[in-house]
C-alpha cells in the first residue's frame, strides 16, 4: 500500500510530520507492506537563495514582524520539534530555494533512497545550517546517502528531473494539497499537516482495510519466512 507524502525541504512542519508518521508506522502491524513515496512541493518557488540571511531574519521581513516577534515564532516551532527528538536552529538555517534539492530527491527516489534524501536534507537545513541550494552542498549530501557523485553532478549540471518535480506539484493540486506536509494513503485517504501519531495510525488502519480487500493475495502473503530468490543457490 502506497503512502505518498508531499513535502518541502524548507517546511519545519514537514520534518516534524515525518517523525510523527514514522512513530505511527512503527506501531502499524502491516508496516512491511507500506511503501512510502516522497513527493515534491514548493512553498515558495520564487524564493531567492540568500546565504547571508537566516530564516528568522527572513520571516521577520516577509511577515512585517520585529526580529523579536519572528524569534518567538521560531522558538515555538523549535519546541515542537524538540518534542519529537529534532533539534532546530533557525538562527543558522539559510534562506534557500528548494528547487535543486527536490531534483536531488527525485534522483534519490530512482535508487530507493528517497527517504534518506529527505532526512539528510531536513537535517542539513534545520539543524546544521547548510545551504541546500548550493550545488557543492547537494553533491556532498547526495554522495553521503549513497548516490554516485557523477550522477549527482550530472543532475546538477542539467535540468534533469525538472519534469518529475513539476509532475509532483501538479499532482498535489489534483489531490487537494494546499499546504505541506500532506499525506495520501492508497490515493483514497488524506491527512493534512503534522498530526499526532494516533491520527496517522488510525488513517493507516482505515486505508489498509480497504487496500487489503482490493489486494487479498498480496495482503495475506507472509513476508518473514525463509525463502530463495531467482539465481540463488540455497
Amino acid at each position: 500500500m502506497d503512502v505518498e507524502i508531499w513535502s518541502d525541504v524548507m517546511c519545519p512542519f514537514c520534518y516534524i510530520g515525518k517523525r510523527k508518521f514514522e512513530h505511527a508506522l512503527s506501531q502499524f502491524p502491516h508496516k512491511e507492506q507500506v511503501n512510502v513515496v516522497w513527493k515534491s512541493f514548493q512553498l515558495n518557488p520564487d524564493m531567492k537563495s540568500e546565504p547571508g540571511k537566516n530564516v528568522t531574519q527572513h520571516l521577520a521581513e516577509v511577515k512585517g514582524w520585529s526580529l523579536d516577534e519572528a524569534r518567538r515564532m521560531s522558538d515555538h516551532v523549535t519546541a515542537m520539534a524538540r518534542e519529537v527528538g529534532l533539534s532546530y536552529d533557525f538562527d543558522k538555517a539559510v534562506v534557500a530555494n528548494s528547487w535543486d534539492a527536490h531534483r536531488l530527491i527525485q534522483l534519490a527516489k530512482q535508487h530507493g533512497l528517497g527517504d534518506a534524501a529527505e532526512e539528510r536534507l531536513f537535517l542539513a537545513y534545520f539543524t546544521e545550517g547548510r545551504d541546500t541550494s548550493d550545488h557543492a552542498t547537494l553533491l556532498e549530501l547526495g554522495t553521503e546517502i549513497g548516490l554516485e557523485a557523477a550522477a549527482v553532478q550530472q543532475m546538477l549540471d542539467s535540468n534533469q528531473f525538472a519534469e518529475a518535480v513539476n509532475q509532483d506539484i501538479y499532482e498535489a493540486q489534483q489531490v487537494g494539497a494546499r499546504g505541506v506536509p500532506f499525506f495520501v494513503l492508497d490515493r483514497r485517504y488524506a491527512v493534512s499537516g503534522a498530526q499526532q501519531p494516533d491520527t496517522f495510525l488510525s488513517a493507516l488502519n482505515t486505508a489498509w482495510s480497504d487496500w487489503s480487500k482490493a489486494n487479498p493475495t498480496v495482503a495475506n502473503v507472509p513476508t518473514d519466512g525463509p525463502a530463495c530468490t531467482p539465481g540463488e543457490i540455497c
